[in-house]
């Protein structure tokens, strides 16, 4: 493959609960394509979280590297990583992560106005209306369904047209209908955006419309590590 838009070489992370110390990855390396859209499974505490979390800036590793377009994030500061996880990435969690004191319209903004994007409320509009949702931007996250609160999330982490877009179990929280129109949603938005797309789930359809699935079992990659 060429460079890779995200890497990870040999990386590891323990935490300490007590007096015991719990290695939740161990050894990862795994490299992922521009555009890819690849799915991360696992039995509860496999590491899929941590991982993502890893990958994304939002947590460091004991060892190992972490590289984005080759280049090396591991040490980067707070202060270093801030503006990369607000215009090269993208994020959407499980429990939405709305700000409860925004209107949908300012959440999704939100990102936006942090890089003095003069264009925020019209890229907010716009994905609004992509996701049928003009008529709520002046709602706020608690006048909102969680299918709703969901696809601002999702707009939310497109408004600065990231590269990566990280999903940790996006549809966990919603109804297999709307968890259905979630995920149909955020393929859509992939494919024409052509960004790359990494996704934590459990769920086995998901799963199956990925172009590669990785296995964490215990820590470690026991399959689909490898790219073609």
């Amino acid at each position: 493959m060429l460079m890779p838009i995200l890497e990870t070489r040999g990386i590891s992370k323990t935490y300490t609960a007590g007096d015991r110390k719990i290695a939740v990855l161990d050894s990862v390396s795994l490299a992922v394509a521009s555009g890819e859209f690849l799915v991360v499974q696992g039995e509860s505490g496999s590491g899929k979280s941590t991982l993502l979390s890893i990958l994304s800036g939002l947590d460091s590793v004991d060892s190992g590297r972490v590289l984005i377009e080759g280049k090396d994030i591991t040490d980067l500061s707070e202060d270093e990583l801030a503006p990369l996880r607000n215009s090269f990435f993208g994020f959407v969690f499980q429990s939405f992560h709305l700000v409860p004191s925004l209107t949908a319209l300012e959440n999704i903004m939100f990102p936006a106005e942090l890089q003095g994007d003069l264009r925020a409320q019209e890229k907010a509009e716009e994905l609004l209306r992509r996701v049928g949702l003009s008529d709520r931007g002046a709602s706020f996250p608690h006048q909102l369904s969680g299918g709703e609160k969901q696809r601002c999330a999702i707009c939310r982490a497109l408004v600065n047209d990231p590269r990566i877009i990280f999903a940790d179990e996006p549809t966990g929280n919603l109804d297999s209908m709307n968890g259905a129109g979630v995920l149909e949603l955020l393929l859509e938005l992939h494919q024409e955006r052509k960004t790359t797309l990494v996704l934590v789930t459990h769920s086995r359809e998901i799963a199956e419309k990925a172009g590669r699935v990785v296995l964490l079992r215990d820590g470690r990659i026991a399959s689909g590590g490898d790219h073609g």
